[in-house]
């Protein structure tokens, strides 16, 4: 192999291994934004406090439904959600605004997989139940709705409005 040759490969190699490496950093940091999601805030109110008294109310989350899916709530309310996938499929829940459910779909569709750990949200497979506790504390119509792909766009999403 020539001294030209052999030069041009080990600058292809040196581009390769910096394009793989950068993919993965940014694998990695893009993992660990979602993970937190960086929220240090919630639109549509905080976590509650699950020693406090709450009403519960209880959402069934089958293939492309919630049941119920509208509900109000009061502004200052704290509610016990009772989630239980009766599905067939695994299904999520995740409590925010239209337009922050709608970003973080697009997300979705490119890591499927992605666990839920925010007090706002999660994954439950099927015959599974969670509970969230959750306060309104903003006045407002929010949303939840079912991020694994092409769940939304089935009609996977409830409503929330808080007076």
């Amino acid at each position: 192999m020539s001294v030209s040759m052999n030069h041009q490969l080990e600058i292809t190699m040196k581009k390769t291994v910096t394009f793989v490496l950068a993919l993965a950093a940014l694998s990695i940091s893009s993992a660990g934004a979602h993970e937190n999601h960086g929220h240090t805030s919630f639109s549509a109110g905080e976590p509650g406090d699950p020693k406090k008294p709450a009403r519960t109310i209880e959402i069934a989350l089958s293939e492309m439904s919630y049941e119920p899916s509208n509900i109000n709530v009061k502004r200052g309310e704290q509610i016990r959600f009772v989630l239980r996938n009766v599905g067939k499929e695994d299904h999520e829940f995740l409590l925010a605004t239209p337009k922050e459910n709608l970003a973080h779909a697009e997300v979705m569709k490119k890591h499927p997989h992605m666990e839920h750990d925010d007090p706002n949200g999660v994954r439950l497979a099927p015959n599974k139940t969670a509970e969230i506790v959750w306060k309104f504390s903003k006045a407002g119509t929010f949303e939840f709705s079912c991020l694994i792909p092409d769940h939304r766009d089935y009609g996977m999403v409830g409503h929330v409005t808080v007076k």
